[in-house]
């Protein structure tokens, strides 16, 4: 069995390496959000692992770099 991280929390989808906010269980599978919001998506419950405060920040600080070139909305 599979430890879920509780929702709200930032993980890692260790099979795409892209940190997210896990929003909830979607059947047998997790979705998460991007830093910064954008549209979900779903992974195994067993290919994330908690997010580092290193990694949350970074890809905070990414996003926001990104929004500031005027390359997000």
């Amino acid at each position: 069995m599979t430890h879920v991280p509780p929702v709200g929390s930032y993980v890692v989808d260790t099979r795409t390496g892209r940190v997210g906010r896990l929003m909830g269980e979607a059947g047998p599978r997790l979705s998460l959000r991007p830093v910064g919001g954008g549209l979900e998506w779903e992974c195994a419950p067993d290919t994330v692992r908690p997010a580092t405060d290193v990694e949350r920040i970074s890809a905070t600080t990414a996003y926001v770099n990104a929004r500031s070139r005027g390359e997000l909305p």
